[in-house]
């Protein structure tokens, strides 16, 4: 099993991030690099985190489109 990335911004616990799913597809969420959020490809969606907890909400979520969408998804292959 692949290590899940840390990002040094916060302490989430590198295996439940393993365990966290997209709330809408129940799909992996990935670590976002050069935010606190968690995105789910699948679901266009990113999560925010706060004070080092997902906030794994259809309504705390943000639309993800465009270039950023293209862009994460280009990360992941």
């Amino acid at each position: 099993m692949n290590e899940p990335e840390q990002n040094p911004r916060h302490k989430l616990n590198p295996l439940m991030l393993e365990m966290l799913v997209c709330p809408l597809t129940k799909t992996r969420l990935m670590l976002a690099r050069d935010s606190d959020e968690l995105i789910s490809i699948a679901a266009r969606l990113a999560f925010p985190i706060t004070r080092d907890v997902p906030l794994l909400s259809l309504d705390e979520a943000r639309t993800i489109e465009g270039d950023e969408l293209e862009r994460l998804s280009r990360h992941l292959r």
